[in-house]
């Protein structure tokens, strides 16, 4: 049986993100889609001995808090959609638990700082951890896309609007 208990979790800040993005409107909605976005990750220098062989990589994961962003809703519209969709099946800021999560490409690291490109993130995020990407554990062939099946291989829309401040109801 579930309880209804809501355990609190306390999260260290590793890093700060670097993006050229400082205001929601006109930040890429997603990373991918405009691979030409660059900034930097500046792990604290406390952490920076973690970073050790990073650079074999092509691509990181990078887990990060929504700063910005105030309380939820759990239905709201996507960019990709005119219509209202449940929060936990799409990627909108106003979550729950303010949790982001970019696949971006690693350029190059020097010390303690990550050059990337295709970031999807406001400058200043806080950075809460780094995953290597690894085609071979994070792809899936046999996948479906829900309401985003006709959307995402021709998406109208690559930057953020409005629709997700904090006014929305």
């Amino acid at each position: 049986m579930v309880g209804n208990d809501e355990a609190v979790y306390q999260f260290r800040q590793i890093g700060i993100i670097r993006t050229p993005f400082t205001q929601k409107q006109g930040t890429p909605i997603q990373g991918h889609l405009a691979p030409e976005s660059s900034g930097t990750v500046e792990v604290f220098p406390e952490y920076a001995d973690g970073l050790k062989d990073i650079e074999g990589f092509s691509h990181v994961v990078l887990l990060y808090c929504f700063h910005k962003s105030e309380g939820y809703k759990l239905h709201a519209r996507p960019f990709l959609d005119n219509i209202e969709r449940g929060v936990f099946s799409m990627r909108a800021p106003r979550r729950p638990n303010p949790i982001g999560l970019t696949a971006v490409r690693l350029v190059r690291r020097e010390g303690n700082v990550l050059h990337i490109s295709g970031v999807d993130m406001l400058d200043g995020t806080p950075l809460l951890d780094i995953k290597p990407y690894v085609p071979q554990f994070d792809h899936f062939s046999d996948i479906r896309r829900g309401w985003l099946e006709d959307r995402v291989d021709t998406p109208h829309r690559t930057h953020a609007d409005d629709r997700f401040e904090e006014s929305e109801d």
